[in-house]
């Protein structure tokens, strides 16, 4: 049931898929006439720089799996997916055979292409609502009737997008109880409130320093990539891949946590989010400081931009306590050994040759069989680079902190 309910989430996207490329077109168009043309720059860096992070991601997937296919429509696509990654129609169709495919096979797809909703989510989706934020700061908040509803509505695409890749991480999870709404619901608000207050703290700043703005992604993305580079991932199967997911782990950790490190994490979290938090009061501190002494042609008075300042900061604090309440009362956590199956009541033995050392965390595919007491069952399929995320993800250490 779970899977099928994943499932329809994922078919689901596809229109809002598609109404998100009009809105795109639309928002480009109206940069163009309005002669903006910085913007439009930067929002065309942006559509085309993430679209070409997504498809060279699923290319090197393709190629990792030797270019194996799983599904009608990506055998069909096979003579010209070099074509289709190059026109950037190349990634994976992954629920598009769901009452066609095994379950398994459509399930593996699936948890693919959570991965490059992500990648694209934090590389287009929420750099972009910060650019039209900082241009309706800037234009005096021109059509402000609209831009709460507009701006809540892209905020919950983003917060949506975490929480379902948070609910297909959970399908790694042996024996597991279905996720509830309520606990769904939790999770969806409290990375709504932290991502919201991240990236309306960022508009505020860029809105009066525009050109720093630019100073502190690099500076902050550079020392993300440090770190990711210090944890040692080990996500793909060669060096340039894997720098490349480090890169991207930089970029998505400028606006919100994504765990990466295998072992305990709670410094690590902990750590992040009070360097979030003291860097959202400074930016919008900056900002309330530039509106103190050089305030802008529409009426905002301090005291309503010191109100600005205290929302963020709270909104962020206010997140922080409903995640505690999150992973004290809703996250599962088990050790590695019941993750790994350790506990189940099937018992997974490999059939095929184990994988190869250098390509521990990678996308590689492993059988196993299920010993049941009518005999061994179908070999099903397992995705052994986003397992790996889920065992960081929902394991927990012998004392019970959060890994």
């Amino acid at each position: 049931m779970t899977f099928r309910v994943d499932c329809l989430l994922t078919t689901a996207g596809l229109p809002l898929f598609l109404v998100d490329i009009v809105l795109d077109v639309l928002a480009a168009v109206e940069f163009y006439k309005e002669g903006s043309y910085l913007c439009l720059g930067v929002l065309l860096v942006l559509l085309i720089g993430s679209s070409v992070l997504v498809q060279l991601y699923s290319w090197l997937w393709y190629s990792y799996d030797q270019f194996e296919m799983r599904t009608r429509v990506e055998e069909s696509a096979k003579p010209g997916l070099g074509v289709l990654h190059w026109v950037q129609l190349g990634i994976y169709s992954c629920c598009s055979d769901c009452d066609s495919q095994e379950e398994d096979t459509a399930a593996f797809l699936n948890q693919d292409l959570s991965m490059l909703r992500i990648i694209e989510t934090f590389s287009e989706s929420a750099p972009q609502i910060v650019l039209m934020l900082t241009v309706l700061l800037q234009d005096g908040l021109r059509g402000v009737q609209h831009t709460p509803l507009c701006t809540i509505g892209s905020l919950s695409a983003v917060a949506y997008c975490v929480t379902t890749y948070h609910r297909c991480l959970r399908s790694f999870l042996p024996e597991k109880e279905e996720q509830s709404i309520l606990s769904s619901l939790v999770f969806f608000t409290w990375n709504l409130l932290l991502l919201a207050a991240r990236i309306v703290a960022l508009a505020l700043f860029a809105s009066v320093f525009p050109c720093f703005i630019f100073t502190h992604f690099v500076c902050s993305w550079l020392l993300f990539c440090y770190f990711a580079w210090w944890a040692d991932t080990h996500f793909m199967d060669t060096v340039g891949g894997e720098w490349l997911y480090r890169a991207t782990v930089g970029l998505i950790w400028y606006f919100d946590w994504f765990n990466v490190v295998d072992g305990k994490t709670r410094t690590w979290a902990i750590l992040y989010h009070c360097w979030i938090l003291l860097d959202v009061s400074v930016l919008c501190g900056l900002w309330f400081w530039k509106m103190s002494w050089d305030p802008p042609d529409f009426e905002l008075s301090r005291r309503q931009a010191a109100v600005v300042w205290g929302a963020v900061v709270a909104g962020y604090a206010l997140g922080l306590v409903l995640r505690i309440v999150y992973y004290t009362c809703f996250h599962p956590k088990l050790n590695k050994d019941e993750l790994r199956g350790g506990s189940a009541k099937m018992l997974a033995d490999e059939v095929d040759s184990p994988p190869d050392d250098d390509d521990d965390g990678g996308r590689v595919m492993f059988r196993s069989v299920l010993r049941t007491s009518t005999g061994p069952s179908r070999p099903p399929l397992c995705n052994k680079r986003m397992k790996k995320l889920a065992e960081n993800f929902y394991s927990s250490s012998a004392d019970g902190a959060e890994v």
